[in-house]
């Protein structure tokens, strides 16, 4: 359905997610990936959804020169915010089970933000997730940290994971953004680009 709607534009998505790339093929979304190292520092004043956003800007620099007329350029970023404080991916273990400890029997907020990139213009859009984890005991953190891959996560965990099947209570929004891309919204701003 979308290999012809999209057409003539060639969309890159800037993400080696392996969970990105499956929600793409999933929609039916025609895409090539190409990415570029990216340290991913940021302004310590920033709160919430002014770190995703500047982190997707961040992440789509590299292509302005080289881009194109007929592409457009993917860059996404989520991050976890609980308690006025920013969770990335955890460098170790030891951070994976600390950050699980933290957000243990409380809510927080997953926010992804996403930018398309053309030659002459971005857009971003963001979507906020809430989410509610249940008490985790100390084996249930430790079985998920050892048993699971949690680095590569924001917050360390993934909803679709076994902790998201034990551990959470409720959540608020987009479960697709909670995973890693508010596809719905993804879909409709493709959609008004290619448009226009």
């Amino acid at each position: 359905m979308y290999a012809e709607k999209f057409n003539p534009f060639e969309i890159i998505l800037a993400s080696n997610s392996p969970r990105r790339k499956q929600f793409f093929k999933e929609a039916g979304i025609p895409f090539t990936i190409k990415t570029f190292e990216i340290d991913e520092i940021f302004d310590s004043k920033l709160k919430g959804v002014e770190i995703s956003d500047y982190l997707v800007k961040l992440k789509a620099e590299p292509f302005l020169e080289h881009l194109k007329p007929n592409q457009i350029v993917i860059t996404a970023d989520t991050i976890v915010w609980s308690d006025e404080h920013y969770f990335g991916k955890p460098k170790n273990k030891v951070e994976a089970k600390k950050m699980l400890s933290q957000l243990s029997n409380k809510s927080h907020q997953v926010i992804t933000s996403v930018a398309f990139t053309q030659k002459n213009q971005q857009k971003i859009i963001h979507e906020i997730s809430s989410v509610t984890f249940k008490k985790l005991s100390n084996s249930e953190i430790e079985y998920y940290v050892n048993e699971f891959n949690p680095l590569d996560k924001a917050g360390a965990y993934g909803i679709q994971e076994w902790i998201g099947t034990i551990g959470i209570e409720n959540i608020k929004g987009s479960y697709t953004n909670i995973v890693g891309l508010p596809m719905a919204q993804i879909l409709q701003s493709l959609d008004e680009l290619t448009s226009n």
